[in-house]
């Protein structure tokens, strides 16, 4: 990670290669992380579709920079599809069930921001999809019953 800091101010670059694959699948380049919060920049293929999660501690505000999809989000009984392209933003609340699938022909690329920082994969716990997850969204029947 290129990352330069001083006491107060901090700066990097979005790194050429991920730093992980997140527990849904993504791929995750670590942006700076503060006190309270982070920040990572999020990667989905074209036609890839995460595994569903939901989270134990954070909250996350998503921006998109490119591409086209969809998220499903669950909390309680409430429940939505929101379609996502460039300039979306969107929250996903401590403890909503969520996945989300690139349907357009480009990287879906978004940023997000989470607080408090990230604190690892055990954050994550994994839960049944909206979609079939892994599989190419262009083919996959939309909804698992």
């Amino acid at each position: 990670m290129s990352q330069s800091s001083t006491p107060m101010f901090a700066a990097m670059q979005l790194p050429i290669h991920y730093d992980y694959l997140a527990p849904d699948g993504s791929e995750i380049r670590e942006l700076l992380t503060g006190r309270n919060s982070n920040m990572a920049h999020c990667v989905l293929p074209p036609g890839g579709v995460s595994l569903a999660t939901t989270h134990r501690t954070v909250e996350e505000i998503w921006y998109c920079l490119s591409g086209h999809g969809q998220i499903w989000r669950k909390l309680g009984e409430v429940e939505q599809v929101t379609d996502i392209q460039p300039g979306t933003s969107l929250s996903i609340p401590t403890g909503t069930h969520f996945q989300f699938r690139n349907t357009g022909h480009d990287l879906l690329c978004i940023l997000i921001a989470c607080a408090p920082p990230w604190p690892g994969a055990q954050e994550s716990i994994m839960i049944s999809g909206y979609w079939k997850a892994g599989e190419d969204c262009h083919t996959a029947s939309d909804r698992v019953d």
